[in-house]
């Protein structure tokens, strides 16, 4: 980008870069609980979410690297290891240690609602005055969005399962 591209009037760049790298770690973390999620989870409709779990955390990843792209572009550096992730997360990482297939569905459902939260803080904090960060933002919030939709349409239909057989 060139540098007027790069020239963000009204915007604290370090600033942006902070919170760029923030949601960074947010999406390193979210990729590997759902990469590891999807391999240790057990239950009912197990296949099914195990395919989603995998789905997302290939786009938590596409997510990943677009963010490294438009920190680099805005003149900053990704941040360049895990410990790092865990110092600047906004939503942290909870391991799956109870593999039921419930419970690693409620555990990222909470990550996709901090998520939802960060992408439209984002949003906010650049307006119009970063058209190239809003609409990164805006896509990635978008799949955001329909990460927990497709979350708790898993877990509704597991509800209404045991509903059924409960009878």
């Amino acid at each position: 980008m060139g540098s007027r591209g790069k020239k963000l009037d009204g915007i604290d760049v370090e600033k942006l870069i902070e919170k760029l790298n923030k949601a960074l770690a947010d999406e390193w973390l979210a990729y590997y609980q759902y990469w590891v999620g999807s391999k240790v989870i057990m239950g009912p409709m197990r296949t099914d979410a195990e395919t989603e779990l995998m789905e997302h955390a290939n786009d938590e990843l596409r997510h990943a690297d677009m963010l490294a792209d438009r920190i680099v572009t805005l003149g900053g550096t990704p941040l360049l290891t895990p410990q790092q992730w865990y110092e600047k997360t906004n939503c942290g990482y909870e391991a799956p240690e109870d593999e039921w297939i419930e419970a690693i569905l409620n555990q990222n459902i909470e990550g996709e609602r901090c998520a939802i939260d960060v992408y439209r803080d984002l949003m906010n904090f650049v307006g119009q005055k970063d058209p190239v960060t809003y609409e990164m933002s805006r896509e990635i919030l978008q799949d955001e969005i329909e990460h927990e939709e497709d979350l708790e349409n898993i877990l509704n239909d597991i509800r209404t399962i045991k509903e059924r057989f409960s009878r």
